[in-house]
């Protein structure tokens, strides 16, 4: 499929897809008239690194962690990163801790805000 389809099947700006394989994220085949091509596995995989993203992983670690995602899927040992992917694990809980403190402050801001006199 061309990059136009993959992002309509993805819900992924073409501008987006270009930056994930400038970043090895995704891979494509270029036609004789050098349009890029993707196979069909691209849309789960774009919907992968967008999951990723999304839990504040960024995109070299991301480029990282794909192939022992899919090594595992196939199967096959994945390499030996349970550390590594502990330690993200807990950065991203962190993160998340963090996010809920600040949300927590918010509520606190816009309750005290409702309830004082205008």
């Amino acid at each position: 499929m061309r990059i136009g389809e993959l992002s309509a099947r993805s819900g992924v700006s073409p501008r987006s897809l270009r930056y994930y394989e400038e970043r090895g994220l995704l891979a494509s085949r270029r036609t004789s008239g050098g349009h890029r091509e993707y196979g069909e596995d691209a849309v789960e995989r774009v919907d992968r690194v967008q999951c990723l993203l999304g839990a504040g992983l960024n995109t070299e670690t991301i480029r990282e962690l794909l192939p022992c995602v899919y090594a595992r899927e196939r199967g096959e040992p994945a390499p030996d990163l349970l550390d590594w992917l502990c330690a993200e694990r807990d950065r991203v809980s962190g993160a998340i801790r963090g996010l809920e403190r600040t949300r927590e402050a918010l509520d606190e801001v816009i309750e005290n805000a409702r309830n004082s006199p205008a």
